[in-house]
């Protein structure tokens, strides 16, 4: 499949239902459905979102095993087939032969395009360390016949930062397609397309999708569009066309709830407004994650009904 990376991606949610022992379980039909509604959306300029990521920290990651992480990404794959996208997922570990084997179960499950994360270590590794890490993934995932994207989340406590020079670096592997950068700082992305032009950068925090795309970002993974995708395409189409002034329309009138994915509970702050958005607050869209307080679902009640009548006067619910 062909990688181009110019445009945006929703991380979808995964649909959870209650078994008839009464225990919380993927349910996969519903998770296919949503992330097939997201895909189907087209913004005002025409395009579609341009790839799909499962199971991310959206997707409740970090409370899968990994027999359902597999499993729901297969299931996932048939989606991304369907629309002729590229799944995205990402990897983790402590030691590169772990990460070696979770990058070749997830290429066997159907991504396309596995983001790796920095080592899980308590002790910050070297550059050196840090490298011959990535290198590793690299080589699996030619040999298992996909592709790596570094992925920089320096904001996210656990994650080891990527220096600007350790990430130029990577960049140059053979089957490096692009590097995910979450942070607010877009200053970082601004410094290295000035040292390589020819970067493909993602950008992974919805509050600075215009702000990134002006220092070079060629597009980026968004949890927000999962709720509002029309919204979300359409000012990547703008950000595009480098028509700043309407993308940073779009920007102000998601921002009440863009907001939401740059803080430590995204998943359960997004899949609650999600949940709104489809009338189903308290059904499919329950989580593993932490329960909310009562002041906290107020407050994401209140910034997504503002997103959202901000965006009907733009025409840009759907």
């Amino acid at each position: 499949m062909s990688l181009k990376w110019e445009g945006v991606m929703p991380a979808v949610f995964t649909w959870l239902k209650e078994s008839p022992s009464g225990t919380v379980e993927i349910d996969f039909e519903k998770t296919k459905e949503y992330a097939a509604g997201i895909l189907k959306v087209q913004g005002l300029g025409g395009t579609r979102m341009c790839g799909l990521v499962g199971s991310g920290t959206l997707g409740e990651n970090s409370y899968l095993s990994s027999e359902q992480r597999v499993s729901l990404l297969k299931a996932l794959s048939e989606v991304a087939k369907e629309y002729n996208v590229p799944l995205i997922s990402g990897a983790a570990a402590e030691t590169k032969e772990e990460l070696a084997t979770i990058v070749e179960e997830l290429a066997a499950a159907g991504v396309d395009t596995v983001m790796v994360m920095p080592p899980k270590t308590k002790a910050a590794p070297s550059e050196e360390e840090m490298y011959a890490y990535y290198a590793v993934a690299e080589e699996t995932a030619r040999a298992a016949g996909v592709t790596i994207m570094p992925y920089n989340n320096p904001d996210a406590a656990g994650y080891h930062a990527l220096s600007t020079e350790l990430l130029l670096k990577l960049a140059t592997l053979p089957n490096v397609t692009a590097l995910k950068i979450s942070t607010i700082d877009v200053s970082i992305i601004e410094t290295m397309m000035l040292a390589n032009k020819d970067l493909k950068v993602l950008a992974g925090v919805d509050t600075v999708t215009v702000h990134a795309g002006l220092a070079g970002a060629c597009g980026g993974i968004t949890g927000v569009g999962c709720i509002f995708p029309k919204a979300s395409v359409t000012m990547q189409e703008y950000v595009t066309k480098g028509e700043w002034a309407e993308a940073n329309k779009i920007s102000q009138a998601m921002n009440s709830i863009s907001y939401l994915d740059a803080q430590p509970l995204l998943l359960e702050y997004l899949k609650f407004a999600f949940g709104i958005h489809h009338n189903d607050a308290d059904g499919g869209l329950r989580t593993y994650g932490k329960k909310l307080t009562q002041e906290q679902i107020d407050d994401v009640r209140a910034r997504y009904i503002l997103a959202k009548e901000r965006l009907e006067v733009l025409d840009l619910i759907g």
